[in-house]
């Protein structure tokens, strides 16, 4: 009987999801993204060779495995011909195991122009956006004026469409933000260069996805960004331009919701947040410091430093409530092995009043004080460790208390970047 898998992260990013999807793999005929852009990246470590993943997914490393990007992704043609070149000169046949939906929007270089022209107008008040054009691009889909993917098979079609759009582009770049337009001619002529690698990857992913389901398939959906950066359920305005959340699975690749059967937040041991936003556990001393250099603590995609501190378990609850957890997978647990004492966010603080949820308003989110638990450290290594039994009394005590707080059970354990660097607690496709 087959499985379907949401992999997700369930906090603000960089969960060290790519990791799990790549090991998991190894139980699956199909893997899927369904949302975000080349604004994620996945770091997946394989013997000496890292690789960097930004629109791939994570699966593509696998033989036998096929991957899909659905329409909820927005896809620069761009970047990714340059990531499959990438990944193919270390002798992987990306074409053979990818497949996009042409329903994808795609990210032009005016979207670009507008994405950094924004950020820069915005001053010390900026988002934080990767500049990779995917807020605009998401901007024209809603607005129904956005170019797909396919349209690269109807040229005539393409033009008409570039035109329109590049007016109103140019328009706003040229007359309020003051900067340089993006000229047409060329833009066309890279449009349609990129006809012939994108045709043959077209399919219905949706249909192909259930067909996979049906003849006994287990499949994995590969969530980007994190939980609180959903543009619904995140810190916004400080959140990213699409769904990150569960639900989106079923908009982002035409996969219904009652065919999920199992949703794996994948959760660090403490907390990072990249660019700008509430965050009430972040660390400004020394202990910071130590959770960024031990990490390695710098975005794969984009090489921004993150914001570090201690395990959220009031935002983490709000993580199970949206995206219906059924467990989770701690990550870099690690990291904390020479802390005498650890402590946990267990509550919020929030004008005379004690929170268990995050405030839906971001202004709220970011006056909230947390409430610590202190628990005692274990100071001796983890890392590495494959059977629960070697992990320190005081890391069980810790992971449980985790789950105590949550609602939710452990059901594995990463204790470092390669692939059998794990402890599975439980199978998530039994």
């Amino acid at each position: 009987m087959s499985k379907s898998v949401v992999i997700l992260g369930s906090q603000w990013g960089d969960e060290g999801k790519g990791k799990l999807v790549d090991l998991l793999t190894e139980k699956v005929g199909a893997v899927a993204r369904f949302q975000g852009g080349n604004n994620a990246g996945h770091t997946l470590v394989i013997g000496d060779k890292t690789h960097v993943l930004k629109l791939l997914p994570s699966g593509i490393l696998r033989e036998g495995v096929k991957n899909f990007v659905g329409n909820g992704v927005v896809v620069s043609p761009a970047a990714l011909a340059e990531e499959i070149a990438r990944v193919e000169a270390d002798g992987v046949p990306v074409k053979q195991r990818l497949h996009i939906s042409p329903a994808c929007t795609w990210v032009l270089p005016s979207h670009i122009a507008l994405d950094t022209a924004r950020e820069n107008a915005k001053g010390d008040k900026a988002i934080g956006t990767t500049k990779r054009g995917i807020g605009p691009a998401y901007e024209d889909k809603v607005s129904r004026h956005g170019l797909r993917l396919g349209n690269v098979c109807n040229p005539n079609f393409l033009e008409e469409q570039l035109r329109a759009l590049l007016d109103y582009h140019n328009f706003i770049l040229t007359k309020y933000y003051k900067v340089a337009g993006v000229d047409f001619d060329k833009t066309l002529d890279e449009c349609l260069s990129y006809r012939e690698l994108l045709e043959p990857l077209f399919v219905d992913v949706g249909a192909e996805l259930i067909a996979a389901r049906d003849s006994g398939q287990n499949i994995l959906f590969e969530g980007a960004q994190g939980t609180f950066l959903d543009i619904d359920h995140g810190t916004y305005p400080y959140v990213t331009s699409s769904n990150t959340t569960a639900g989106a699975v079923a908009t982002g690749a035409g996969f219904g919701p009652c065919y999920i059967d199992h949703v794996l937040g994948i959760t660090k041991a403490y907390t990072t947040r990249v660019g700008s936003g509430p965050y009430p556990t972040e660390l400004h001393d020394d202990i910071g410091k130590l959770l960024a250099r031990r990490g390695k603590e710098f975005g794969s995609n984009t090489g921004r430093p993150r914001r570090c501190g201690w395990f959220d378990a009031v935002s983490m609850r709000r993580s199970v409530q949206v995206n219906s957890l059924k467990g989770m997978c701690i990550t870099k647990l690690d990291i904390l092995d020479p802390l005498e004492t650890i402590k946990i966010c267990v509550g919020y603080q929030y004008q005379g009043q004690e929170l268990d949820l995050p405030p839906v308003d971001s202004q709220a989110f970011a006056a909230c004080e947390p409430i610590y638990e202190e628990l005692p450290g274990w100071q001796s290594d983890t890392f590495g460790k494959t059977n629960i039994e070697e992990l320190p009394e005081n890391a069980l005590r810790y992971l449980e208390r985790i789950a105590e707080l949550v609602g939710v059970p452990v059901d594995m354990i990463s204790t470092g970047p390669e692939r059998d660097q794990i402890i599975a607690i439980r199978d998530v496709f039994a």
